[in-house]
């Protein structure tokens, strides 16, 4: 029996793939640097902790390490910045689409409030081993791939072979 499902129009995932690999050469190019999610969130976080408990960040040796290598406000660097233009274009690509709702996609056989959890940990999880990686898959594989670097390389291989391997295990929260 056939599902009844909205056909969405997104775009062809071959010509995505082009477009960000584009996209990549064109920061590293124009900036001298590739392009990376994880950073911007340290920088939250330390201007956040800074904000909340300034005399933690005196203290705390991550924060110490931190301020010597940045200069200025965490939130004024271009990781910041990128990450706000990326937020802002799915937002502004979801709308021009009308692919936006306030609905949690998940499977029948779970409920929102599971996909919602589930969701989170995965995100903590990430953020966490892309700290551990020393970045996150748009900065340690793509940006490292693109300057032909082993180590994106090999960070890619890691990423999708733990993918692959961990899918059977969470398949349920999708399908």
């Amino acid at each position: 029996m056939m599902r009844n499902r909205k056909s969405r129009s997104y775009i062809n995932p071959y010509l995505g793939g082009v477009l960000l690999g584009l996209t990549v050469l064109a920061a590293n190019y124009i900036s001298g640097r590739g392009l990376g999610a994880s950073g911007a969130m340290k920088n939250a976080i330390v201007a956040s902790v800074e904000a909340v408990a300034p005399a933690h960040a005196e203290n705390a040796a991550f924060y110490k390490e931190f301020n010597e290598t940045h200069t200025g406000s965490p939130l004024n660097s271009w990781l910041v910045y990128q990450m706000l233009g990326v937020l802002a274009g799915g937002f502004l690509s979801g709308v021009i689409a009308r692919r936006m709702t306030w609905k949690v996609e998940h499977s029948p056989k779970i409920s929102s409030k599971t996909r919602l959890v589930a969701a989170l940990a995965g995100g903590i999880l990430f953020g966490f081993g892309s700290q551990l990686g020393r970045g996150c898959t748009s900065g340690s594989a793509l940006s490292g791939m693109a300057v032909l670097s082993l180590g994106g390389f090999l960070s890619m291989m890691a990423i999708f072979g733990t993918a692959f391997a961990l899918a059977y295990f969470v398949r349920k929260l999708w399908i």
